[in-house]
C-alpha cells in the first residue's frame, strides 16, 4: 500500500509541477521552507536539540498552533530535561509558532516520502511524536513504527466532509492508525468513528481550543481602544472567506465601525480592492498604526495581519465567524466568547460542530441564514443588554469545557513513563 501511496503522491507532484513552480515564482508560498520539506535540516534546528531527549508537536496551521500553544508550554514546564519541537505546514502557521516559541525549535512538516522523513526522524531522534487534530500522513506513521517512536493524536476528529473517504479506505488505514500509542478525541462522536476505523487507544479528552486563551492583547487593540466611540456599535468579522466579505458589507447597518479580518493573508490586497471598488469608508491596520486616528461610524477597518485576531475580537459588540457563510466548514467562535462576546456564524460549522453543539446548548451562539443576515446583525447590535447576556453564557460554556489541555498532559506523561 505504502509503494503504491508513495507513487500516487509523487505523481501528483510531477503533473502539479508547473502549477507549484509558479506559485513558488510568483508568490514564494511555497518557496520558503522548501528545504526543510525536503527533509534537510537547517542547523539551528540540529543546535537547539544539544543531545536532550525530543518529543515532536505537528500542527497544521495557526489554528492548530494555537490549540496546542497551552500543551507546549505546559511540557516544556514539566519536562524541562527534555527538547520540545513542532513543526508546521503552513506559512501562516509557522510565522505564529516562531514568534511564539522561537525559530529554533519551529520548522516546515517534511514531505511524506521516505526519504524527507527518515532525514527529519534521524536526526531529531524523537521518543514521541504528537500530531494535533487528525494529521495522519501514511508514510510518516510507517516510518514511525520502523523507527520505534510513539505516535500520539490530541484534540483528534474526523470531519463531517472527511468521514466518507475515511470510511472508504478503512481496510488501508487499519494497519497505520492501529499502532497509534495514544488518542485523545474531541467528542464521543470521533471516538467512535477513530474506533471504526482500527484505533484502540481512544479517550474522549474534550477540545484543546477551550483552553485557549488570549493571555495579554496585541498592539492593535491596544490602540483600537484609544480611537474607537464608545457609543458606537463594533462588529469584528474573522476569518472571512472569499464571497463573504460582500455579504457582510450588504448586510451592516449604517453607523458601525466593522472590523473585517479576511481568513488568509494573500487576499488582503483582493479586500483592499473590493472595498475600494465598492466605496467604502475604510482603513488599513498596517497604515492606520502609523498614524492613528478615531474611527468614525461607518468605517471598516481592514485588520491586514496575522495572529491578532483572536485579540481584537475584545473590542467587539458582536462578532461573526467566518467560513461560515459560504460552504467551509466554518472557523473557532471560542475566540470571542473567551471574552463574553455574543457569537453570529452562517450555516456551514461543520469542522467546529462540537464547540457550535456546546455554544447552542448553553443559548450561547445564533446561527444565521444568508437571507436575515442583516436583520439579525441589526437586532444585535442594537439590543445591546441581549447582546452582553448571549456573551455571558457564552463565557461560561467556554469556561465550563475547559480541561482538555491536562487530560492530554495526563495521557503524555503515562505514555513516556511506560516507555522509560
Amino acid at each position: 500500500m505504502l509503494i503504491g501511496y508513495s507513487l500516487a503522491l509523487l505523481l501528483a507532484l510531477v503533473l502539479g509541477a508547473p502549477w507549484w513552480l509558479l506559485r513558488m515564482a510568483t508568490s514564494g508560498k511555497y518557496r520558503e521552507g522548501l528545504g526543510e520539506r525536503l527533509g534537510l535540516v537547517p542547523t539551528r534546528v540540529r543546535r537547539w536539540l544539544n543531545g536532550a531527549p525530543v518529543i515532536w508537536i505537528h500542527a497544521v496551521s495557526v489554528g492548530e498552533v494555537l490549540a496546542a500553544s497551552r500543551l507546549i508550554e505546559e511540557l516544556t514546564q514539566r519536562l524541562p530535561e527534555w527538547q520540545i519541537v513542532l513543526s508546521t505546514t503552513t506559512r501562516t502557521g509557522q510565522k505564529l509558532a516562531r514568534e511564539r516559541f522561537g525559530e529554533n525549535r519551529v520548522f516546515y512538516f517534511p514531505l511524506d516520502f521516505a526519504f524527507a522523513v527518515r532525514a527529519w526522524l534521524r536526526v531529531l531522534r524523537p521518543r514521541l511524536l504528537i500530531l494535533a487534530e487528525t494529521e495522519f500522513w501514511p508514510r510518516m506513521l510507517a516510518e514511525c513504527r520502523r523507527a520505534d517512536v510513539l505516535v500520539a493524536v490530541v484534540n483528534a476528529r474526523i470531519s463531517d466532509r472527511s468521514w466518507p473517504r475515511y470510511r472508504r479506505l478503512r481496510r488501508l488505514w487499519q494497519p497505520l492508525l492501529i499502532g497509534l500509542a495514544a488518542v485523545q478525541a474531541q467528542s464521543e462522536l470521533d471516538a467512535e468513528r477513530l474506533r471504526a476505523l482500527g484505533v484502540h487507544n481512544v479517550q474522549v479528552g474534550g477540545n484543546l481550543k477551550f483552553d485557549v486563551r488570549a493571555t495579554r492583547p496585541a498592539a492593535v487593540t491596544e490602540r483600537l481602544r484609544e480611537f474607537l466611540p464608545g457609543s458606537l456599535g463594533v462588529l469584528v468579522c474573522g476569518s472571512t472567506l472569499a464571497g463573504e466579505e460582500e455579504m457582510l458589507l450588504e448586510a451592516v447597518p449604517e453607523g458601525v465601525v466593522t472590523i473585517l479580518a479576511p481568513r488568509h493573508p494573500e487576499r488582503f490586497a483582493d479586500v483592499a480592492q473590493l472595498l475600494r471598488r465598492r466605496g467604502e469608508r475604510w482603513v488599513r491596520r498596517t497604515e492606520w498604526m502609523q498614524a492613528p486616528a478615531t474611527l468614525e461610524p461607518g468605517t471598516v477597518f481592514l485588520l491586514d495581519s496575522v495572529g491578532e485576531l483572536a485579540s481584537v475580537y475584545s473590542l467587539a459588540d458582536v462578532a461573526f465567524v467566518g467560513g461560515s457563510l459560504v460552504p467551509a466548514g466554518g472557523h473557532n467562535p471560542l475566540e470571542p466568547a473567551q471574552f463574553g462576546i455574543p457569537v453570529l456564524m452562517g450555516e456551514s460549522f461543520e469542522n467546529f460542530r462540537g464547540i457550535v453543539e456546546a455554544l447552542r446548548a448553553g443559548e450561547a451562539i445564533r446561527i444565521v441564514r444568508r437571507d436575515e443576515l442583516g436583520a439579525v446583525l441589526a437586532a444585535a447590535l442594537d439590543d445591546r443588554a441581549g447582546a452582553r447576556a448571549m456573551g455571558r453564557r457564552g463565557l461560561e460554556v467556554f469556561e465550563r469545557e475547559a480541561g482538555a489541555t491536562a487530560r492530554a498532559m495526563a495521557a503524555i506523561l503515562e505514555l513516556l513513563a511506560v516507555r522509560a
